[in-house]
């Protein structure tokens, strides 16, 4: 099956606005309390201070009306048990990634990213003007959650391996670090996929517990030293296009909280998804470079053997996700429709047009 096959069958802006615009409360009105815990470590570069960052400023933006408490994975509780921290009403918010959850419905993957997904840019035009945040409200409200978009990071690369991946016999047996959707095309191609919060990725990779590994992109890579065990770096990631960072919030607590409150929250949510995603835009190549020249990474590419491979997989993960249920089948339909709608879209100009720039330039 080719892969442009498959594909045929198969933005960030206004939030700091948004946040401007939310008129000040009567700050008589009582003080609510925001426990937030996260999957991510603290004070990690990237996705660790992004949620750090967000939670200041939910208490900032509200002038003190919501006061939020801040707890990194294994703080509180462990990194993959947010979830149920929240819907459990223990906690008032996560802050994670959605296809972590993909056990309990495997639509969830579609809230973050799925192999030959959308865009930042295209997920962010589903979820705001295309129906995307209706069906996730109607997935993350049958588990008592309200979920949010609260960062992304981008085009993933397709992660470290500590050997060249020349064909796709070369993942047969391969113990790799990925989650969601895209650790069931690996999955599919002999591969054996393990999902890991991302404070136990290194001690794993060094072991030699696990034989390579997916993160995000060079500047959040950078920080977790995957280079010591790993030197090949691969692109392009087929399994995160996206990469969407969400807060999920236990549904009965938001819903308790004035407009306001509600908006607060909003805002900064969307005012930290644009900052993430930039963030990643503006640091990724000066830390690949320092990868490459500093440490020795040998960056490669996958080749179209490679390619079509994950392409042919990723069909029969999609069949698969369709027969979960009725509300999976009705989540994919609508991003794939969205999917070649807008990317047929971005084929024909942001794409078009950077090509065209980048060959102009010799970029």
């Amino acid at each position: 099956m080719q892969r442009r096959d498959f594909m045929k069958t198969a933005a960030v802006a206004g939030a700091g606005a948004a946040t401007a615009a939310v008129a000040a409360p009567a700050l008589a009105q009582a003080r609510k309390d925001m426990v937030i815990v996260s999957s991510w470590p603290r004070d990690f570069p990237g996705l660790g201070t992004s949620a750090q960052r967000l939670a200041a400023r939910i208490t900032e933006v509200s002038q003190g009306v919501i006061q939020t408490k801040y707890f990194a994975a294994g703080e509180r509780v462990g990194g993959f048990d947010v979830f149920d921290e929240v819907a459990s009403g223990n906690s008032q918010a996560y802050v994670s990634a959605e296809y972590y959850w993909k056990g309990k419905h495997p639509a969830f993957a579609f809230f973050t990213a799925v192999p030959f997904g959308m865009t930042t840019i295209e997920w962010n035009a589903w979820i705001k003007f295309l129906g995307g945040q209706a069906l996730w409200d109607e997935l993350s409200g049958s588990f008592g959650l309200k979920c949010l978009p609260a960062g992304a990071t981008g085009t993933q690369m397709g992660g470290w391996f500590n050997k060249e991946i020349n064909s796709a016999d070369d993942l047969k047996g391969l113990k790799m670090r990925i989650p969601g959707l895209g650790g069931d095309v690996m999955a599919k191609l002999g591969a054996s996929p393990v999902s890991l919060p991302g404070g136990q990725i290194y001690e794993n990779l060094v072991s030699g517990a696990i034989e390579a590994t997916e993160w995000v992109g060079p500047y959040n890579d950078y920080f977790m030293k995957f280079y010591e065990a790993a030197k090949y770096y691969y692109y392009p990631g087929f399994h995160e296009p996206g990469g969407g960072v969400c807060v999920g919030m236990n549904a009965s607590w938001w819903g308790s909280l004035s407009n306001y409150e509600q908006a607060v929250i909003t805002a900064c949510c969307m005012e930290e998804h644009a900052a993430q995603y930039e963030e990643a835009q503006a640091n990724n190549g000066a830390y690949l470079a320092r990868l490459i020249n500093d440490h020795g990474v040998q960056l490669k590419e996958f080749s179209e053997d490679v390619y079509e491979a994950f392409g042919e997989a990723s069909a029969a993960v999609y069949d698969e996700t369709r027969q979960h249920s009725a509300l999976a089948n009705k989540v994919t339909d609508a991003f794939m429709k969205t999917l070649r709608e807008v990317g047929g879209w971005q084929k024909i100009a942001e794409v078009a047009f950077s090509n065209r720039r980048n060959e102009a330039l010799d970029i």
